[in-house]
């Protein structure tokens, strides 16, 4: 477990890491009431949050982006397994720091989270979604970051406002777009159903069938709702995915291509160095 601490103005910014070859449970709590928005890298790993008698589980954390209130009697449970490790950028103020925020980013908050700035309870649970391409890419940035010293709090400060952002940018977009509450749970259903299943997803008709929506309202409102096609997705997520198993040394080339389903390793390298911008014998 690898747990980094940086202060950037009146937010803290946690980066969490941690792999096993086993099953281990690590648990944490804040010390002062804060808001927080967690962001959840590829590791998908299974979380726990307690309070009093009440337990909240999520067992689907891929890509997922949480903001709640919580005080010091909320615990934060995060169960890792060798298949679940854990990857979470967290970003959180205080409730006392509200007011010194910046005009905009006070009223943001205001406006974007207010049951989070009067809370009703120990935790609450504020707006969540899963995260756009954009912000996929900034969490894994902070995975894969090599700087050290001043070079790595410049690099920490423009990567923290930008997801944040991203954040409060989606989240007024959520709020105001068309794809209702039923519609958007069968497309988070079909993105979980394609993510579980990267060495042979099923087609679009089927992936129609299973979540019972017709292929041109899959289609249209899954990218607006992921900012992507629902194929072009499905294609970043199996590169992350390969990219991962490589630069972790669990599989080699050809392994991590086969185990997100490319037959050809020349396909597989070409559409990896597109992605990437370097071949996947690269990684080091």
């Amino acid at each position: 477990m690898t747990r980094d601490f940086i202060n950037i103005n009146d937010f803290t910014i946690l980066v969490e890491e941690a792999s096993t070859d086993g099953v281990t449970v690590d648990s944490c709590h804040f010390d002062e009431p804060v808001i927080a928005v967690a962001f959840y890298g590829s590791g998908n790993v299974d979380l726990k949050v307690k309070y009093g008698q009440k337990v909240k589980a999520f067992n689907y954390t891929k890509g997922l982006a949480l903001s709640f209130y919580a005080d010091s009697k909320v615990e934060f449970e995060h169960t890792v397994s060798p298949d679940k490790p854990l990857r979470c950028v967290l970003i959180a103020t205080s409730i006392g720091n509200l007011d010194n925020l910046p005009n905009e980013e006070g009223e943001i908050f205001s406006s974007l989270l207010h049951e989070l700035v009067n809370p009703s309870d120990h935790y609450v649970e504020g707006p969540q979604f899963y995260m756009t391409p954009d912000m996929d890419r900034i969490v894994d940035s902070v995975f894969n970051m090599k700087y050290h010293g001043k070079t790595k709090m410049m690099f920490f400060r423009s990567q923290m406002t930008a997801l944040l952002s991203h954040f409060f940018g989606q989240l007024a977009l959520l709020q105001t777009e068309k794809i209702n509450t039923t519609e958007r749970d069968k497309l988070y259903m079909a993105k979980e159903l394609l993510l579980n299943n990267l060495d042979n997803p099923p087609s679009l008709t089927e992936l129609s069938r299973q979540i019972g929506l017709n292929s041109y309202t899959l289609k249209k409102n899954f990218k607006e709702l992921f900012g992507l096609p629902v194929f072009k997705y499905l294609q970043n997520e199996r590169l992350k995915t390969a990219h991962d198993l490589i630069r972790n040394q669990e599989a080699t080339v050809q392994e991590a291509a086969w185990h997100v389903g490319y037959d050809s390793l020349s396909s597989f390298s070409n559409a990896f160095e597109k992605k990437f911008g370097y071949r996947p014998s690269q990684i080091k």
